[in-house]
C-alpha cells in the first residue's frame, strides 16, 4: 500500500508540474545472416560444384571482414545469425566476431528450410549448429533465425523444441504475406509466441504498416528494391509503439556487388540482384544515421516485462 501511495503521489507530481515521463528511446537491432551466396533459397534447386562452393565461402569472408570494418568504424555492435557449417569451417572469422563484441546466433546447421526436417532432425540440427558455434567462440548461443524465416504455422513445433533446448530468444517470424514465408496475423513488435507446449520472445523484422496492409521493411531484398524513406518511416512507426524495437536483417552477399552471378530464372535473378550496387553507400548512411543494439541486449531488456507484451499462438 505504502509503494501504491509513494505511486500515486509521483504521478500527481508530474501531473501538477506538466511534465511527463521520458518516451523510452527506439531499439534498433542489426543483424546479418551469415550464408554462402549458393545458399539463397532461389538457387536451392542448384547443385553447386565445390570449387564454386569454396570460391562463395571466401566472398562470404570477405564480405563479412568488410561490414566488421564498417561497424567498428561506427562504433556499432550488432547480432550475426551464422550457419553452423560455417561455424566449423570459417571458426577464425567466428572468433573475430565475437572479440569485437558482436552477438553470435544460430541459423541453423545448413539453411534447410524447417518445412524440410522433421522435429527430431530440427533438434539435432540446432544442437549441432549451436555446439559448433560456441566451441568456436566461448560464448553462449541464445538466439535464433530459422533459414528463409520458416517458422511458420505448419512448423510451429519449432518453438516448443526451441524453449526446451533454452533458447532466449527466436527471430524467424515475419509478420507479412509472402510467397516464401511469413505468418501475417502476428504482431508487428516484439511477442511472446507460443507452440503447442512452449513459448519464447519472438523478435521480427521490422514492417510498416499502412493501414490493414504489412509493407517488410526489416531488409534483405527490401533494402535493395525499395526507397529508403519507407525504411525510415517503418523506423519512425517502431519508436511509438510499445515496446519500441526494430529488427533490420542483411546478408554478407547483398554487399558484394562483383560476386559470380548464379544462373537464376528472370524473376528470381531481379529479385536477389536488383540494386545491389545501391547497397554499401546504403548501409554507410543508415550506420550514420542511429545507434544500434544486438538482439540479446534487446532480449535481455525485455526479460521482466514479458507479461505485458502480446501473446501470440502460433500452433491456432
Amino acid at each position: 500500500m505504502l509503494a501504491l501511495a509513494s505511486q500515486l503521489a509521483q504521478a500527481a507530481g508530474l501531473a501538477r508540474s506538466g511534465r511527463r515521463p521520458r518516451p523510452t528511446p527506439l531499439q534498433v537491432v542489426l543483424s546479418f545472416d551469415l550464408e554462402e551466396h549458393h545458399r539463397i533459397e532461389s538457387a536451392a534447386a542448384l547443385l553447386c560444384h565445390p570449387t564454386w562452393s569454396a570460391r562463395y565461402g571466401q566472398r562470404m569472408e570477405d564480405a563479412t571482414r568488410w561490414l566488421m570494418d564498417q561497424l567498428a568504424e561506427h562504433r556499432v555492435r550488432a547480432t550475426f545469425f551464422i550457419l553452423g557449417e560455417l561455424g566449423r569451417d570459417h571458426s577464425g572469422l567466428m572468433r573475430d566476431l565475437a572479440g569485437a563484441g558482436h552477438e553470435v546466433a544460430s541459423h541453423g546447421w545448413d539453411h534447410r528450410r524447417l518445412q524440410h526436417l522433421t522435429p527430431v532432425a530440427f533438434r539435432e540440427d540446432l544442437r549441432r549448429s549451436r555446439d559448433v558455434l560456441e566451441q568456436s567462440t566461448g560464448r553462449a548461443v541464445v538466439g535464433y533465425r530459422a533459414p528463409t524465416f520458416s517458422v511458420v504455422r505448419e512448423t510451429s513445433w519449432a518453438i516448443d523444441i526451441l524453449a526446451e533446448e533454452g533458447m532466449k530468444y527466436d527471430s524467424s517470424i515475419y509478420p507479412v504475406r509472402h510467397d516464401r514465408y511469413g505468418v501475417p496475423d502476428a504482431p508487428r513488435g516484439p511477442f511472446v509466441v507460443h507452440g503447442s507446449r512452449g513459448q519464447m520472445l519472438e523478435l521480427p523484422p521490422a514492417t510498416l504498416g499502412l493501414g490493414s496492409l504489412r509493407v517488410p521493411t526489416g531488409g534483405g531484398g527490401y533494402f535493395r528494391l525499395l526507397p529508403t524513406w519507407l525504411l525510415e518511416r517503418s523506423l519512425t512507426q517502431a519508436a511509438h509503439d510499445d515496446p519500441p524495437v526494430a529488427m533490420l536483417y542483411f546478408h554478407p552477399w547483398e554487399f558484394d556487388p562483383d560476386q559470380p552471378r548464379l544462373p537464376l530464372g528472370s524473376m528470381s535473378r531481379w529479385r536477389t540482384y536488383a540494386g545491389i550496387f545501391r547497397t554499401r553507400p546504403r548501409l554507410s548512411r543508415l550506420l550514420a544515421s542511429r545507434p544500434f543494439v544486438r538482439a540479446i541486449d534487446v532480449a535481455q531488456s525485455l526479460q521482466d516485462d514479458l507479461d505485458r507484451l502480446p501473446n501470440f499462438n502460433l500452433a491456432g
